[in-house]
């Protein structure tokens, strides 16, 4: 009777057993052909549906800055990219036997089933693989409950196993760690290692890795800025694991135990960091649509003509709008890991932020502060009525998005102009850092508008690469980019664009005038009579090279009553300077609007042997393989002939060896061989100051937001004493850094015949410049 119950046991332990088999295979079964849950298409296990932001490198190799959707700024590294520490504490706290599964660990399953499901054990161990977690990263969405988790666990054992058919264990690993969120929008760790030790991945030492690896139990629990202790002692576990598995000896695991947690903590900002202003014109560039008319304001035209020429000849301009992945689908710059290798080199760019912080925040600044202190009419021009400095505060306070927000809760103007007259908690900019105060937004407008701007743009006059790109003094709160964004008129810089003109119509450098007060006729019969603030030699005879090197206003006037107004302009745009520029008398002197990034353009040719460069901002463009899928060439303009440019070259060069660019021999002690030229406009509303080496050019602008916000004194506002010393600072320090390969020494190269552009003038027959256009200069430009 027993053997028959015993023989009855059996078989019913036997098929319960086999049932269970059937129907474990039965659901693992239809979990994999996508009849039970969620079962991703075998293309999506090929190729895992994954985003990783665009990284911008600088031409020294150095990561920039990234592109990413606010949530997610993972930046892709490849398994070469990790540091073995940090694999090596992966596998030791997570999967000890990774490298012997297939993606379900039998026995850590079974030990978490033992001790945490059946024993309560909370210290117990979780049985899921690295594949597992990555499954669950990949392809599971949020569990609202228990249940819902526990649903998806089968799910992923079915994922997991997949995976490890489609990938290698380097491969799983670097996806692993490239999707984990580490907080503060450092999703990867690429972003983990840059946010948390201002590191690379491959850098880190044993301890950071183990700290990373040691928040991936759970980030927001074992946060090392919130709770360092805690995560110190996360660390340490993580620490003992890899002296558990060997990887790291006992000694070295209780040196290591031994050391505090420190962290290089920097949030992720796209506001900060190097080379911001270039970033986001980078970033709006590459992402530009096709110009449509009905998208731009009725006072657009200018814009909307330039950004059609752009979208036609500029292979950057909206490139992830003209450019397709293999899929068909137009690149997205958020989400497609692109690499752009930029020309801006890191080095030059930090040198030309500190000159700006240095000359504008530590010397102009206070300068200004002090002129206007007291001033009812502060931070504004004298000249200015109490009426007209509301009329700007009002258009400004209009601007706002405070004031945006409350025309759109329905409040009346009355209402939104006593608000902003109410004081209100705010952070605000000084140059010593943003500091918390009370203050009404109408005080804080006024109080913002009271410092003064800058922008600065250095690059290769051979090239086009642009080296360092600085678009205003804090992007945090000055986001106007003036390099490329904004326009202002150029005052005396626009002076050798003329003298330009004069040499390709024959007219030497030592042609003389008598210095005396010139009157213009225009067209239309009405008499110019431009000013002069030159008081030298006045009745004398001088040299054109004179008027040049002292930016004497009646020797260029006098050059342009030589000279057809319509003829100048159409060399004006031959030199880059895009905007409409009206065909009169007075553009002389520098009436135009235009950007830094068009007037360092212009100013290569003088030191390009009349040779015109467009800026080049990227070379290439890598996809996330690494392949390059974008090059970028620089595009090149003749403007001047050769004997036309290199009498340009020896005029601009006398203006920074006698002329109104001395400074840069006498205060700075700046011994290359250098042209430049000084601007400043009427009422010292805009300061400019243009200089070239033979392998740099380079132009600064300094103002105020609003054209009546300057110095009332000239001996502040002038361009040699406000832009020139910017790049003054910053060719010091290019200079002094030797790994840069720039040199004092370098010579331009000029041909012999060219040395002295005096030296044949007697025996002159043709006007110079002319020979090499049959027709002269109105034939050259058609």
């Amino acid at each position: 009777m027993a053997s028959k119950v015993t023989k009855g046991f059996l078989i019913l332990f036997w098929s319960l057993f086999i049932a269970g088999i059937a129907a474990v295979y039965m659901l693992f079964a239809a979990i994999a052909n996508g009849s039970i849950g969620y079962m991703p298409p075998v293309e999506q296990l090929e190729n895992p549906i994954d985003k990783y932001a665009s990284q911008v490198i600088s031409s020294d190799g150095k990561t920039i800055g990234s592109y990413a959707h606010s949530s997610d700024n993972r930046i892709f590294v490849t398994y070469n990219d990790l540091s073995p520490d940090l694999v090596k504490a992966l596998i030791a706290t997570e999967d000890i036997r990774f490298a012997e599964h297939s993606g379900i660990d039998a026995i850590g399953l079974f030990r978490a089933i033992i001790k945490r499901g059946i024993l309560m054990q909370k210290s117990g161990g979780g049985g899921s693989t690295i594949t597992q977690q990555l499954a669950k990263q990949l392809f599971s969405p949020s569990a609202d409950n228990f249940m819902e988790r526990l649903f998806q666990k089968p799910i992923e054992w079915v994922i997991a196993v997949q995976l490890e058919r489609y990938y290698t264990k380097e491969e799983i690993i670097n996806m692993y760690l490239n999707k984990f969120d580490f907080l503060y929008n450092a999703v990867g760790i690429q972003s983990a290692a840059s946010v948390y030790f201002g590191k690379t991945p491959k850098t880190l030492s044993i301890e950071e890795a183990a700290t990373l690896v040691g928040m991936c139990k759970n980030p927001s629990y074992f946060n090392p800025v919130r709770r360092n202790e805690r995560t110190r002692g996360r660390r340490n576990t993580v620490l003992d694991q890899m002296q558990k598995a060997g990887y790291i000896t006992p000694a070295e695991c209780d040196s290591l135990k031994k050391l505090p947690l420190k962290l290089r903590f920097k949030r992720i900002d796209h506001k900060e960091g190097l080379a911001p202003y270039f970033r986001e014109y980078l970033r709006m560039t590459l992402t530009a649509k096709k110009p449509n008319r009905k998208n731009y304001a009725s006072w657009q035209e200018q814009k909307f003509k330039e950004d059609s020429v752009s979208w036609e000849t500029n292979p950057l301009y909206g490139w992830c709008n003209k450019n397709k992945r293999a899929d068909g689908e137009f690149y997205n710059l958020y989400t497609d890991g692109l690499k752009i290798y930029t020309t801006i080199d890191s080095r030059m760019q930090k040198y030309a932020e500190e000159a700006v912080r240095e000359h504008i925040g530590e010397y102009l600044q206070p300068q200004f502060t002090r002129e206007k202190k007291g001033r009812s009419y502060a931070p504004f021009s004298r000249d200015l009525r109490a009426g007209e400095v509301d009329t700007i505060l009002m258009r400004a306070m209009h601007q706002t998005d405070r004031y945006r927000s409350m025309k759109k809760s329905g409040m009346k103007e009355e209402e939104m102009r006593k608000e902003f007259q109410k004081p209100v908690e705010m952070r605000v900019f000084t140059w010593d850092g943003p500091v918390d105060t009370l203050m009404s937004p109408w005080d804080s407008i006024r109080y913002h508008k009271g410092f003064l701007r800058s922008a600065f743009m250095s690059m290769d006059p051979h090239n086009g690469h642009v080296k360092a790109y600085v678009g205003g003094i804090d992007y945090n709160y000055f986001q106007y980019d003036m390099v490329n964004g904004g326009r202002r008129q150029i005052g005396s810089t626009i002076k050798p664009y003329l003298y330009s003109l004069a040499m390709i119509e024959g007219i030497s450098p030592c042609d003389e005038m008598l210095h005396v007060q010139q009157q213009l006729t225009d067209e239309n019969g009405k008499l110019w009579i431009p000013r002069n603030s030159n008081k030298k030699r006045i009745g004398e005879m001088v040299s054109i090279q004179w008027g040049l090197q002292n930016s004497d206003n009646w020797v260029t006037a006098y050059l342009m009553s030589k000279l057809s107004p319509y003829t100048f302009v159409r060399l004006l745009h031959s030199f880059g300077l895009k905007g409409e520029i009206d065909p009169v008398v007075s553009v002389c002197l520098g009436t135009p609007d235009v950007s830094v990034g068009e007037m360092v353009s212009a100013y290569s040719t003088f030191a390009n042997q009349g040779i015109r460069v467009e800026p080049l901002y990227v070379t290439r463009i890598e996809d996330s393989y690494g392949n390059t899928i974008a090059n970028f060439t620089t595009q090149v303009n003749e403007v001047l002939t050769e004997d036309a440019s290199f009498k340009m070259l020896h005029m601009l060069r006398s203006v920074i060896d006698g002329g109104t660019g001395g400074r840069i021999r006498g205060r700075y002690h700046i011994k290359a061989p250098m042209g430049g030229k000084t601007g400043t406009t009427q009422n010292n509303s805009d300061a400019w100051f243009m200089g070239f080496t033979p392998n740099l050019v380079s132009g600064c602008w300094v103002g105020g937001e609003e054209r009546s916000i300057h110095f009332d004194r000239m001996e502040w506002g002038q361009g040699a004493a406000s832009a020139l010393p910017v790049y003054g600072l910053f060719m010091q320090k290019v200079y002094a850094d030797k790994s840069l390969g720039y040199s004092e020494e370098e010579e331009f190269e000029i041909p012999e015949q060219y040395m002295d552009p005096c030296a044949n003038k007697s025996s002159e027959s043709t006007p110079q410049g002319q020979e090499n256009y049959p027709g002269g200069i109105d034939k050259m430009f058609e």
